[in-house]
């Protein structure tokens, strides 16, 4: 009993020891700079140092950048993202049935994964500036050229980009999905009548679940992201429906005003962690569903 007492403190050592260098790497990096961060919304200044409580997270919720930030930017990743994850969901649907030119198909849509941001820029700069080769086209049919990245659909523009961007992969993960589906269910379901309709929701979609809800977080992560985009094409003063959370944080770090910056990123930081723990959440359920 005292030999195996002595190998399991021998053993729980060893394993301390060897995540204790992630542990640091986590606490310096992550922990201690977020309570940083934590601390300086709760004060007035970085100089005085005045604990105010929750008043600059009040101030925040009249702040009318704040609110433009806030509705933009959950505008965006709401349509996106369920653009993102339905459309990537139906080109995996049709490149898994039988149809002629699937690998060239695939191709085109895996390509934009290799351009660089920079080249992707300025594809998108020739394409929807005002001298740009989409106005040049609809002057054919004598409508008035638009500046695009300045008027109401700024935003269409850059979810085109953010599609463009991101279906291949999603495509590509939800084919992986769809071919570990097991075929004698489906086979069964066929002889039993079931069309293909009626397979998918009841037999692929139960089994892509874990899959559909990685695409679902992935996609909600690269929707914030998209900040990079934006600001290469539009600097840091964007059109009112691109100006995004993202911006606000970086103009407000530019003005030194830390309260506010480090109260706007603990809301962003509560709502992304309530996100992910619904889709967390949902994923264990339908996932025990699957395995039952």
């Amino acid at each position: 009993m005292r030999k195996r007492n002595i190998k399991q403190v021998k053993e729980k050592t060893a394993s301390w020891l060897y995540i204790f260098p992630s542990l640091i790497g986590v606490l310096t990096f992550y922990v201690i700079p977020f309570g940083f961060v934590i601390y300086y919304s709760l004060i007035d200044n970085v100089i005085n140092k005045n604990f105010v409580g929750i008043e600059n997270f009040k101030n925040l919720f009249t702040n009318s950048a704040f609110l433009i930030a806030s509705k933009n930017t959950l505008s965006f990743s709401v349509i996106t993202v369920t653009l993102a994850v339905v459309l990537s969901l139906f080109l995996a649907i049709l490149l898994d049935s039988k149809i002629p030119g699937k690998s060239k198909f695939r191709t085109c849509f895996l390509s934009p994964m290799m351009v660089p941001t920079a080249s992707i820029i300025l594809i998108w700069q020739v394409i929807f500036s005002f001298n740009g080769s989409f106005n040049t086209f609809i002057e054919i049919f004598g409508l008035e050229p638009v500046d695009w990245m300045k008027s109401e659909y700024s935003q269409i523009v850059v979810a085109l980009l953010f599609l463009w961007k991101n279906l291949g992969y999603n495509m590509i993960l939800f084919m992986a999905a769809l071919s570990n589906v097991p075929k004698d269910q489906l086979e069964a379901a066929e002889v039993d009548g079931a069309g293909a309709v009626r397979r998918f929701f009841k037999i692929k979609l139960r089994y892509i679940s874990p899959s559909l809800f990685f695409v679902l977080l992935l996609s909600l992560i690269n929707s914030f992201k998209i900040f990079r985009e934006v600001y290469l094409l539009t600097g840091q003063w964007p059109y009112e429906t691109l100006y995004f959370l993202q911006h606000f944080m970086n103009n407000t770090f530019k003005n030194l005003d830390y309260p506010k910056l480090s109260a706007a990123a603990v809301i962003m930081s509560v709502v992304i962690v309530v996100i992910i723990g619904v889709i967390f959440i949902l994923e264990d359920k339908f996932g025990k569903d699957v395995e039952e």
